[in-house]
């Protein structure tokens, strides 16, 4: 069974070396797949319209020889769901989005996502835009309270996982290496669990 071609796209400020999507990335490479890990321009001070644009074009240049999957850490989640209620483009279309740890759709408390927030929850938009949608978060992540989470998983409605003890399920969390999330984007095996 061939890889997936896997579009990894971080959050704000970006993923350093020890977070799980870089490790993801390595070892999908390490065994044959084809992986996209772009750097948004700004991640310290991000742009929505900058943002879309470039998730945009890497969408783009993703084969279609393979399946297309994408895996969108935090702020990204909250880029994924602009995206799939933006302008319905079918050469964009993928796979399977995994949403991990988004922050809640209406969170206040910093100003440097503010263009991120309020994204329409359009169930129809999101599966124009993939397949396939799953959520992702932990239980206690101060960024997205489990209640809000489930909220917005009904909103869209996808299925959810919630791990407990996970935190924002980065680095800070322990999320370095997580086997589980390999194999969701190897072979769409569900649930998420921790790492």
């Amino acid at each position: 069974m061939s890889l997936p071609h896997a579009l990894i796209l971080h959050g704000l400020g970006g993923s350093g070396p020890a977070h799980w999507q870089n490790w993801l990335a390595g070892e999908l490479a390490h065994h044959g797949g084809t992986v996209d890990l772009p750097q948004f321009t700004g991640p310290d001070s991000p742009r929505l319209a900058v943002w879309l644009d470039e998730l945009r074009t890497h969408l783009a240049a993703m084969p279609t020889s393979s399946e297309r999957v994408v895996v969108a850490h935090s702020l990204a989640g909250l880029l994924w769901l602009h995206h799939a209620a933006g302008e319905f483009d079918g050469a964009l279309r993928v796979d399977r989005v995994l949403l991990v740890a988004p922050p809640a759709p209406d969170y206040a408390d910093e100003p440097l996502i503010h263009e991120f927030l309020h994204p329409a929850a359009d169930p129809g938009a999101l599966r124009r835009a993939a397949a396939s949608t799953r959520l992702v978060v932990g239980g206690d992540d101060r960024y997205c309270p489990v209640g809000k989470a489930k909220l917005l998983a009904e909103a869209l409605r996808v299925e959810v996982d919630v791990i407990l003890d996970g935190g924002h399920l980065n680095v800070d969390s322990g999320y370095g290496p997580w086997a589980a999330v390999l194999k969701w984007v190897r072979s769409g095996r569900t649930p998420l669990t921790p790492r």
